[in-house]
């Protein structure tokens, strides 16, 4: 009980100062307004819907260390696999091919950026292409979901562009049988 009131206080807190606003211009911002826009950046929880570890992936873990990456990250208003994370992207393929019950979600993901309608459609095109690529590798299809947050899960909050470039991801959960 403790616990959830704790849990409560830091994300209302998280909210507030995520909703504080600078008034100046990127040349009119102080030293001062810097310093605060940097220690707004604070890590969000990960939600627990999804993401699921069973014995079979933590031994395929054990032998590839590529398939405990599950983040792929995008440029600003990108939508393409940038070549760092294609071997990633290999070895969860390979991973579904080996294992045809194993079943992911693909989360598509913006920084705040943009209208609301625009990121859900970027979201989406980001976790598609990342849906493509595997199945390109030789997923099956049905292994497959993607669904799109847009700005709405933000890894990090924070109004910078190092929380930006965290924000633009595709997350790779595995689901539960």
């Amino acid at each position: 009980m403790q616990l959830n009131k704790l849990f409560a206080v830091s994300l209302l807190s998280v909210a507030i100062m995520g909703c504080a606003s600078g008034g100046g211009t990127e040349e009119g911002t102080s030293s001062t307004e810097t310093v605060v826009e940097e220690s707004q950046t604070q890590a969000v929880p990960e939600s627990p819907d999804v993401d699921v570890v069973t014995e079979e992936q933590v031994q395929a873990q054990a032998e590839n260390p590529l398939l405990k990456q599950t983040l792929v990250y995008f440029g600003y208003d990108r939508a393409e696999i940038r070549p760092e994370f294609k071997d990633v992207l290999n070895a969860h393929a390979e991973y579904l091919v080996a294992n045809p019950q194993a079943r992911i979600v693909l989360e598509g993901h913006c920084d705040e950026r943009g209208t609301v309608e625009y990121n859900l459609a970027l979201g989406e095109r980001r976790a598609n292409i990342v849906k493509r690529y595997l199945i390109v590798q030789g997923a099956n299809p049905r292994q497959l979901e993607s669904v799109s947050f847009g700005e709405e899960r933000p890894a990090m909050v924070g109004s910078n562009d190092s929380s930006w470039a965290k924000n633009r991801r595709t997350e790779i959960k595995y689901q539960a049988r």
